[in-house]
């Protein structure tokens, strides 16, 4: 009997090179049935609050409110190693975030998150990520949260950074890495299924990173126009071997977030740091 699944991640280069294995058919699904849909990220942590997918990629702001309904895998992680959403203007009189109108990129995302636990005190506008840095150089907000490979491209649209949260967090936390996106798994799977869907992802994520150049030829037309050195790049950031693993250093970084988030009341429960299969 084959099984048929969904797995849903952002259309970018950095899920896209992760999910390269199982696309290109080089890692045997093993008789179970994938489905790729792409959205983003806001959108996904929305339609997880309804279980739409089995597996889907989510920030982890919006995890600490789904822990109950999904398993966090142990792979597939976006972490921020001294680096991480970015708070861009143009304005020169705008040099921090107090008080300002911020264009984000949603309110379940990490990065609003972390804006938040670095900043309480801003207004906030709500634009689509790929959107925020013509929004913020029109003038119809004093900055802009960058995600994605808005962060390798602001200057080239007269952005400059006031913030990188990935480095104030690492400075924060003593060089923790800054978990932005996890992938997640529904628990009424059950164990045995969820088992095997973890190693299948597991797999296409080391058969990517072992086969690097093929892997981000393949990302790069989910790159949103990024040329193939960064698109190489932006892969390097967010798919290396935290992502494969998330080790003592990416464990504790979660851990750090959800207790900062919590402990400043920004999410409603103390999320317990425990892996799937």
């Amino acid at each position: 009997m084959s099984h048929r699944i969904t797995v849903a991640h952002s259309p970018d280069s950095d899920d896209a090179f992760m999910f390269y294995g199982l696309a290109s058919g080089a890692v045997d699904s093993g008789g179970i049935e994938i489905d790729q849909v792409l959205s983003d990220i806001e959108t996904l942590n929305r339609a997880a609050f309804d279980g739409k997918y089995e597996v889907t990629a989510v920030s982890f702001h919006a995890f600490a409110h789904l822990a109950d309904k999904y398993a966090l895998l142990p792979h597939g992680a976006s972490m921020g190693d001294r680096y991480g959403p970015i708070v861009v203007a143009t304005n020169p009189a705008v040099t921090g975030v107090k008080g300002r109108k911020i264009a984000i990129p949603g309110t379940l995302t990490t990065a609003y998150l972390a804006l938040r636990i670095y900043e309480p005190d801003f207004e906030y506008v709500v634009v689509p990520f790929d959107q925020i840095e013509a929004f913020v150089a029109a003038a119809k907000a004093d900055a802009g949260l960058l995600i994605h490979e808005g962060q390798l491209t602001y200057a080239d649209n007269g952005l400059r950074e006031i913030v990188d949260l990935g480095e104030w967090w690492a400075d924060r936390t003593g060089g923790l890495p800054l978990p932005l996106g996890g992938n997640i798994i529904r628990r009424d799977l059950g164990p045995e299924m969820i088992g095997k869907v973890s190693k299948l992802l597991h797999d296409s994520i080391a058969h990517a990173l072992a086969h690097r150049k093929e892997a981000v030829e393949y990302a790069q037309q989910f790159g949103r126009g990024l040329d193939k050195d960064r698109t190489d790049t932006f892969v390097g950031m967010y798919v290396n071997d935290l992502t494969l693993g998330y080790g003592e250093r990416g464990r504790k970084g979660v851990e750090r977030l959800m207790a900062d988030a919590f402990e400043k009341g920004l999410i409603p429960r103390r999320v317990p740091v425990e892996f799937a299969a």
